[in-house]
């Protein structure tokens, strides 16, 4: 309980720091994009540090840090975010949903650092999201996690893909990177308010070439994808792994 309250703590008050910097700025009209990365990865150690919440990656090797990428990951809990943001030692930015603006200062904060966020009740409205996301990866440079999902499980078990991702990748020709988080649940799963401390295990998987795939194999990428997450998910925990913060 007492580290429930510390954390939940920590998170507000990170939040109104590190937010209220990156809202400033913005008004300020200020450009330099890596400020908002600096925002990003700063909060979300200082909340992973809070919960007491150690993480470790496996697979760094597959990152390309002079080319963007998308980031297609499994999602049980809002550590997945905390966990990934901190971890990945590139520019990025998430894709998730458009509830998430109406959070105060942190939706602002959140807007004007450069992440996109989808409508999933107005098709069309997520499809100019998706597209801006793509614009983004190519002005910038920038690389995109995105959750198949759509959604945080509630059971743990991976659930049905969504296809927005996947025409991503294909109309940028960026490649996909399949990500599996685990050890989240543990640690709060989706509608709990309880955290407890424990370990988070990023692994990333060999990088996908959405050049080998067409619009109409969409279908074929997207189990690629699913089958390369779960097979990373049941797989063994290595020993030594490399420190992701």
């Amino acid at each position: 309980m007492i580290r429930t309250i510390w954390t939940y703590l920590n998170i507000f008050v990170s939040t109104v720091l590190i937010g209220g910097i990156v809202v400033i700025m913005s008004l300020l009209r200020f450009r330099d994009l890596r400020l908002y990365d600096w925002g990003t990865r700063y909060w979300s150690k200082w909340i992973l540090w809070a919960a007491g919440v150690r993480v470790e990656t496996e697979g760094l090797e597959h990152l390309t840090p002079e080319s963007p990428q998308i980031f297609a990951a499994n999602h049980a809990s809002w550590f997945d975010v905390w966990a990934l943001a901190a971890a990945i030692p590139k520019r990025n930015r998430f894709v998730a949903k458009k509830e998430l603006e109406r959070i105060p200062l942190f939706g602002t904060a959140w807007k004007v650092a450069g992440h996109v966020s989808v409508d999933r009740g107005d098709r069309a409205s997520a499809i100019r999201s998706l597209r801006e996301a793509g614009e983004r990866i190519h002005r910038d440079d920038i690389s995109v996690v995105i959750y198949p999902e759509g959604t945080r499980s509630r059971t743990g078990e991976l659930g049905p893909f969504k296809k927005g991702a996947f025409m991503l990748a294909l109309h940028t020709g960026v490649d996909i990177v399949p990500v599996a988080i685990i050890g989240t649940r543990e640690i709060q799963p989706a509608g709990a308010w309880r955290i407890r401390r424990g370990k988070i295990i990023l692994r990333f998987g060999e990088p996908i070439q959405t050049s080998d795939y067409t619009i109409a194999r969409r279908d074929e990428l997207v189990a690629k994808v699913r089958s390369e997450i779960e097979e990373m998910l049941a797989g063994p925990i290595k020993d030594h792994l490399t420190r992701g913060r």
